[in-house]
């Protein structure tokens, strides 16, 4: 079997699956739940510094987006960092370090923005033995409004000073989480490198209203007749996080910074996608919160069982393989063609792809032969757009093909071969002849 052990920035784990900072993790009764389910590791859910106690909502906190067959596609949540005392916490750490000593352990962190705040609590921290922190720059709703959270993630200089006063007052790897609610995360991440970080996590949840009552006229989840912008995260949120988790392992000022990948992972494949982009560990909530612990069970063996079919012998034999093969749009190839075919045998003769075509494409699929409802492409007219594919209720009904180097293409007349790129191509006013 496929070996899924990892060693993250020094953090040894017997697989890549860890829980992250959030309600899942709150408490000890959890972690030792989770661990015994088989979780690599967990990231315990933030701690804040002594004073006065956090207080929660006691309406409700969360809210979904759920599809057809009520899957939950998003997540929302209003709940603050732990409201457990901190003393309690270093605890409870402590006693589940000892106990899982081969597990990933890192406590999850937010004070305010001073030196002395955040050297107070890693001293404390540190005397727990866990495994490493995680700087917590991402919360975007409660925490922000006080000067914490993503309001030090979305500046820049305060990752760096915050990340720089850490390393200078642990021995702990640091890790910073990231918040999504920034216009590009490549600068997030250059500045916790330049601060020292030893990773960064991403991505923290998105700020947004699920939706709102109508009835009410008050953003939901309602709490008293009102509503407040909550965090985001899901199966809804994957793309957004691989994108930006590519942008920071493709960039050449963060690149080698280890990243730990988090948004909606809920499978093995989902968490695959994840590595391959470069992540050296993930990391999962929403998907824990909705069908439990033993979620991990299926996630394991998905991984291994892949891994086996494709000669994978442990994580580092794929992880970022696919981060080459991102390109800026310029970079892509003009030159290949590929053509929408629609297998007969498993048409169920719906029309979803001929309406999508007719009304909002490009007239490319027809509906009736000689008199009989048949759905067939005009290979003249297709671009290869891929629309109807992506709207067809059966899989695999409806592929695109690749046009043959040497082929003509009747839409373009173009000779299908060779790579020329919007760099090269005659519609730019700055275009290069092919080489």
């Amino acid at each position: 079997m496929a070996d899924l052990s990892i060693n993250f920035c020094g953090v040894k784990a017997p697989n890549p699956f860890w829980l992250a900072s959030a309600p899942p993790t709150d408490k000890a009764y959890n972690v030792i739940r989770a661990f015994k389910a088989g979780w690599g590791g967990v990231v315990w859910k933030t701690l804040g510094e002594d004073g006065p106690p956090i207080v929660n909502v006691s309406g409700p906190r969360y809210g979904a987006w759920h599809s057809q067959d009520r899957r939950v596609m998003g997540f929302n949540n209003i709940e603050l960092i732990t409201d457990r005392t901190l003393e309690v916490n270093l605890q409870e750490i402590k006693q589940v370090k000892r106990d899982f000593p081969d597990r990933a352990l890192i406590t999850s962190l937010m004070v305010p923005c001073t030196e002395d705040a955040w050297k107070a609590i890693l001293k404390r921290v540190e005397d727990t033995e866990c495994d490493g922190v995680e700087l917590n720059f991402g919360c975007p709703h409660g925490m922000s409004e006080r000067g914490m959270g993503s309001a030090v993630g979305q500046v820049p200089e305060y990752i760096e000073m915050v990340a720089r006063w850490c390393k200078s007052h642990t021995r702990m790897p640091v890790f910073v989480k990231l918040t999504p609610n920034i216009t590009d995360i490549r600068w997030p991440a250059r500045a916790a490198k330049r601060g020292g970080a030893d990773a960064v996590s991403l991505i923290n949840t998105i700020s947004s209203i699920m939706k709102v009552d109508l009835d009410r006229m008050s953003p939901w989840p309602v709490v008293d007749g009102e509503g407040s912008h909550g965090g985001y995260c899901g199966p809804a949120v994957k793309p957004i996080a691989l994108n930006m988790v590519g942008e920071i392992a493709r960039d050449p000022e963060t690149a080698g910074l280890p990243i730990s990948g988090i948004g909606g992972i809920e499978t093995w494949r989902d968490a695959a996608e994840y590595i391959a982009l470069g992540c050296g560990s993930v990391q999962v909530c929403t998907a824990a919160m909705v069908y439990g612990f033993r979620i991990v069970e299926e996630m394991i063996s998905g991984l291994s069982n892949w891994m086996d079919e494709k000669g994978y012998r442990g994580i580092e034999d794929f992880r970022g393989l696919a981060v080459p093969r991102i390109k800026n749009w310029e970079n892509l190839n003009l030159d290949y063609a590929v053509k929408a075919s629609i297998d007969q045998d498993l048409c169920i003769k719906c029309g979803r792809c001929h309406i999508a075509c007719e009304d909002t494409s490009h007239q490319a699929i027809t509906q009736m032969v000689d008199g009989v409802r048949k759905f067939t492409v005009m290979e003249e007219e297709c671009v290869g757009c891929n629309l109807c594919a992506v709207v067809c209720p059966v899989d695999d009904c409806i592929t695109m093909v690749p046009l043959a180097d040497g082929a003509v293409d009747k839409r373009t007349g173009r000779v299908i071969g060779g790579r020329r790129t919007w760099l090269q191509h005659p519609n730019n006013p700055m275009a290069k002849e092919p080489a």
